[in-house]
């Protein structure tokens, strides 16, 4: 059985982000979607709210679970028994920087491989910044995230207050 893991913040989940988990659970048997909790970040969304707000975008999806994880990757791997790290490449950047990571993480824990899928080109552009940099001024993130989370993130913007438009 091939059990992988697509960890990352998914502040907030993209199109992006889904598009490399359905073609992943298309891959694997079992596909965690893996909501890290990264301190070093600023985030928008709790990691149990990031967890349920993918979750319900999923659930038609039978192979693919989501959880949340506050430690290293590796750890988790060994814990759940996947020995596959699934990464979403959109540019060159993300390549060098990705690679460094699976060969650390393969260092600590030699039965871990990664495993990289190329972004959809209609999404190369796409990352979670991108979005909390539109929506932080009130803009049109209509093409970045599904249509039912939209209202979730104009909230918790309304809550913590919409950046000054005048610059």
């Amino acid at each position: 059985m091939k059990k992988a893991i697509y960890p990352g913040s998914f502040d907030p989940v993209t199109l992006g982000h889904l598009d490399i988990i359905k073609r992943a659970a298309t891959i694997f048997d079992e596909l965690t979607v893996l909501v890290m909790d990264n301190s070093q970040k600023c985030k928008l969304f709790s990691a149990d709210e990031r967890v349920n707000m993918i979750s319900g975008l999923l659930c038609d999806v039978s192979n693919v679970q989501v959880s949340s994880w506050a430690g290293l990757l590796v750890d988790y791997a060994k814990e759940s028994g996947a020995n596959i790290i699934v990464r979403g490449l959109r540019t060159t950047t993300d390549f060098e920087y990705e690679l460094q990571m699976a060969h650390t993480n393969h260092l600590e824990y030699d039965p871990i491989e990664t495993v990289f899928l190329t972004t959809a080109l209609s999404y190369s552009y796409l990352s979670s910044s991108v979005v909390r940099e539109f929506a932080s001024y009130g803009g049109d993130i209509s093409s970045f995230v599904p249509e039912s989370i939209i209202p979730m993130i104009k909230e918790r913007y309304k809550e913590i207050g919409l950046k000054d438009r005048k610059g």
